[in-house]
């Protein structure tokens, strides 16, 4: 009897399979993960970008303007303790609504430009350094780690990565990886 073909598995996604420093899975996954919300993105029209998908309730644009929220919450004002606004003042409906003037261009620029604070800050620390007081902590207590905050953001994209595959497929029948 003939045996089947085997079935060699698809190659790891993310940081070289050869990677095994936290710092650097964490970082290489996060890079990845904010990769793959752009790819995701691609092909859509202004229209389908914006349009809020039901019954989601939010557009994928939206969900880019919120992860530009979140990069900015956890890395300026948590880490870095930056004297910035983190929340916007109609909080979560002006967080995941772009306002009707701001381009798809603004949006995708604002939130790239939070990801890239947010590399330059975890650039020239470690993991175990610990966020500054003053921000989004007040006391040393409540103060975690760069590496417990870069976790927290992991965890955030791969989620609403995983919540834009299904808007997406709502939208135009594309899935994701």
């Amino acid at each position: 009897m003939q045996q089947p073909p085997e079935k060699v598995p698809a190659p790891l996604e993310g940081p070289a399979v050869d990677v095994s420093d936290a710092r650097e899975l964490l970082l290489g996954y996060l890079d990845w993960y904010r990769e793959a919300l752009m790819r995701k993105l691609a092909g859509l029209s202004d229209d389908q970008l914006r349009a809020p998908v039901e019954p989601l309730g939010w557009s994928p644009l939206g969900l880019v303007q919120h992860l530009g929220w979140v990069e900015r919450r956890w890395m300026r004002w948590g880490f870095d303790a930056q004297d910035v606004v983190a929340y916007p003042s109609g909080e979560d409906a002006e967080e995941w609504t772009v306002a009707p003037g701001t381009s798809a261009a603004q949006v995708i620029a604002a939130y790239e430009a939070e990801v890239a604070m947010a590399n330059s800050l975890a650039a020239d620390a470690v993991l175990t350094d610990k966020a500054r007081l003053g921000g989004r902590f007040k006391t040393p207590d409540q103060a975690p780690s760069l590496g417990r905050i870069l976790f927290h953001l992991l965890q955030e994209y791969a989620r609403h990565v995983g919540h834009l595959d299904i808007a997406r497929e709502l939208v135009d029948g594309q899935t994701g990886e």
